[in-house]
């Protein structure tokens, strides 16, 4: 018998369970002209296979679930929204969570081999057709982003304990996480800090130790704007953009440049020369000093000149460095 026709069975027994009828094996068989055998093992197929709360209600001689929101996958899902879960599965090696990413790939592949009239999941090759290498991010314990993620959908304070690199102190705080952000590779936790009474933002990989906190954190009244939080303290669009940056880039990494986005609003000219002028507007030098200096010769700051005199320090003191003894 055809797949299709066996989850025909399974979406009529699905609807007679939402409809609060109890259905059993004998009245599937019946609808369906098939044995009572085929029946039951549809339904331990619903119930094994594909995960559906099923439980037998012996008063009333027929199942019901006991979760009532379960819907079954091929109930909403399209082929296309199956592909998005499953780039989706790949996609996620940024969570730092293997629990998390084997629930996924566990969730794409039972909908996917419902969906594959061969029976083999797309997510079985998928390896060998996508993947995502991450460099330079920082390491996160996964029990704190665990941890981290529920207090922060379950809205609950949090006890942390937070080292900072850049003053060598450790500090005892209590946070109400208000917004997770993966940003250049590494997790940010953004929260309302009760001893600051501001906004701050959290590095996960610097949180030495984290759990529920029984102190309430208060919001205040108006809270301030998360996009605007990040808008001011994240990457060179941070601040209140009042510079004016200017890059001139050489004909030689041209053609590279001209695929990227550094900016929403950045503005790109071919020069005569096949040289590549990119400008944006910013706030903080001291990230593009960076990525100026990445680019080495390719590159010359034409503005701000506060930029210019930065990278030209930065060079001196390589220089120096480098220097002969």
């Amino acid at each position: 018998m055809s797949d299709r026709l066996k989850y025909e069975r399974y979406l009529w027994f699905h609807g007679q369970i939402k409809a609060g009828k109890y259905p059993n094996a004998p009245i599937l068989a019946t609808a369906f002209e098939i044995s009572a055998r085929t029946a039951q093992r549809d339904i331990d197929f619903m119930r094994d296979c594909l995960a559906a709360p099923i439980k037998y209600d012996h008063v009333r001689r027929g199942y019901h679930y006991t979760d009532p929101s379960f819907e079954l996958p091929g109930h909403w899902l399209s082929e296309s929204n199956v592909l998005a879960l499953a780039f989706a599965s790949r996609l996620a090696s940024t969570i730092p969570d293997p629990a998390l990413k084997d629930e996924l790939c566990r969730l794409v592949n039972r909908v996917v081999r419902i969906s594959a009239s061969s029976g083999e999941s797309c997510l079985d090759r998928l390896g060998e057709k996508i993947s995502v290498k991450n460099i330079e991010y920082a390491r996160v314990d996964t029990a704190i982003f665990r941890q981290t993620a529920a207090s922060l959908f379950n809205d609950q304070a949090l006890r942390i304990t937070y080292h900072s690199p850049h003053t060598a102190r450790t500090t005892e705080r209590t946070i109400l996480p208000l917004h997770l952000m993966h940003y250049m590779g590494s997790w940010h936790l953004l929260a309302w800090c009760s001893a600051k009474q501001q906004i701050r933002d959290f590095s996960l990989s610097r949180i030495r130790a984290c759990g529920p906190s029984s102190v309430p954190v208060n919001l205040p009244a108006e809270l301030p704007s998360i996009k605007e939080y990040s808008r001011r303290h994240f990457g060179i669009m941070q601040g209140d953009e009042s510079l004016a940056v200017a890059l001139r880039f050489s004909a030689r990494i041209a053609p590279w440049l001209s695929e990227q986005i550094w900016h929403p609003r950045q503005q790109v000219s071919i020069e005569p020369d096949g040289s590549l002028l990119l400008e944006f507007p910013a706030a903080d030098c001291r990230e593009l000093v960076r990525i100026v200096l990445s680019h080495g010769s390719d590159v010359q700051v034409v503005e701000p000149l506060e930029l210019r005199l930065l990278v030209q320090q930065e060079i001196d003191r390589m220089t120096k460095i480098y220097l002969p003894v």
